[in-house]
């Protein structure tokens, strides 16, 4: 996952992904023991993406760049704003 996709996220959302890749690693280190890993480059992809999600959680700590605390869509805002225009329209 990209950079740029990892900053859209929220803190939770990071959280959760964090965790589910930690797990994923912890499974494929099993697996690796058993020498039952077909792609053993699966391990340092997870380990870097894990790496990643750790950067942009320590720089919302330090305060060099601030996660986003609710994810905006824009369709979102679009759909309300001709609404309300119209409900202004009745009124008058």
């Amino acid at each position: 996952m990209k950079m740029i996709n990892l900053r859209d996220m929220t803190r939770e959302e990071l959280v959760l992904k964090k965790r589910e890749l930690a797990e994923s690693l912890f499974n494929l280190r099993m697996r690796k023991s058993l020498k039952e890993l077909e792609n053993p480059l699966k391990l340092r992809t997870m380990r870097r993406e894990i790496a990643r999600i750790n950067t942009i959680i320590t720089e919302d700590h330090h305060g060099i760049r601030k996660i986003i605390e609710a994810p905006v869509s824009i369709l979102d805002t679009a759909k309300t704003a001709p609404d309300k225009k119209v409900a202004d329209e009745k009124t008058e």
